[in-house]
């Protein structure tokens, strides 16, 4: 566990980053902070590592306060992944993920191998590995910069707005891959962003700072969207947290409809697009969703499809029944 207690940061000039920020970081959870431009967010995750000194209070680790231990050793058993990757543009891919466990002193074998095992993990193909960052796209230069942070086994890492600078695609792509590593892993992660999208798809917790360095809110964020603290948060939010919340809700037995004749299925009963009112043409699918997957995604599904019905398909990506905006709105009775 990470705890903020009674911590500020106040620069020479009298400004003030960070005003006695308190809160508990869980252990093995994804914990956002979010806010506006000048609200401290990144100044208090720079405090974690000591990249930024804190001016006041505590900042602990498992109890242990961070000041107890040399800086340097204490940044090198903490991952840091920021924005654009902040690879050594000299080195390798895979010398670049090794950076730290060769600081550690691991043998040369060991590291090798544990660097090819994480650029592996990360879902990047080996064959990239003696490449330089200069020949990688955005996307692929973000996932050598987790694997490096990843490379010493830290219990705890630090993502500054990691997925900013890619497009949205990519972005969607990356913030699976998190989701998909952090299942595995289970590591204490904080992860700064500005998007409050993005902090809800990726927070266990969220931590909703205002300017000048203020905490706003710090929960769940099925919990931010129903019960915002006060103005700021709702506005910071946005007016369709409504919708957003449909993110939460998983109903476990939302009733399929037959598959209708106008859709278009290949081979292998994957759907490929619906042909209306008997025209020639192919209309797109729309997104599809999943037997488990939120209401958000049964009604985005609905929402795109020029039929007005929802494709669900099973693990196999098999067409296996439809749903329509009357089944959504039912399932969210109580």
């Amino acid at each position: 566990m990470i705890e903020f207690e009674d911590v500020t940061k106040r620069y020479p000039d009298g400004t003030v980053a960070v005003d006695n920020l308190s809160l508990r970081i869980p252990s093995g959870q994804i914990t956002v902070f979010v806010g506006p431009s000048g609200c401290g967010k990144t100044t208090s995750l720079r405090m974690i590592n000591r990249t930024i000194e804190r001016t006041g209070g505590r900042i602990s680790i498992d109890g242990e306060d961070i000041n107890s231990k040399d800086a340097v050793t204490l940044r090198r058993g903490i991952g840091y992944v920021i924005q654009h990757a902040g690879l050594f543009p000299h080195k390798t891919v895979v010398d670049n993920v090794a950076t730290v466990p060769k600081l550690l002193g691991w043998d040369k074998r060991k590291t090798r191998a544990t660097a090819m095992e994480l650029l592996e993990r990360v879902g990047l193909d080996l064959k990239l590995a003696e490449r330089y960052p200069a020949q990688l796209s955005g996307g692929q230069q973000q996932r050598v910069g987790v694997a490096r942070a990843l490379a010493a086994d830290p219990a705890v890492m630090l993502m500054d707005e990691p997925f900013s600078a890619v497009d949205p695609i990519v972005r969607n792509q990356l913030q699976e891959e998190l989701l998909r590593l952090q299942r595995d892993i289970g590591k204490t992660i904080v992860f700064v962003t500005h998007d409050i999208d993005e902090a809800i798809k990726l927070g266990d917790n969220v931590a909703v700072l205002r300017t000048g360095g203020k905490l706003a809110q710090f929960a769940p964020p099925a919990e931010l969207l129903a019960n915002p603290a006060d103005d700021f948060v709702r506005g910071f939010v946005g007016q369709d947290r409504g919708y957003r919340a449909l993110t939460f809700v998983h109903p476990d037995d939302l009733p399929l409809k037959p598959l209708p004749s106008d859709l278009i299925l290949d081979d292998g009963g994957a759907p490929v697009g619906w042909r209306i009112d008997t025209a020639d043409e192919i209309q797109p699918l729309g997104s599809v969703f999943t037997r488990g997957d939120s209401l958000r995604a049964a009604l985005d599904a609905v929402l795109t499809s020029p039929s007005g019905l929802g494709v669900c398909v099973d693990a196999d990506s098999r067409a296996v029944g439809v749903v329509d905006q009357a089944i959504v709105a039912e399932a969210l009775r109580p």
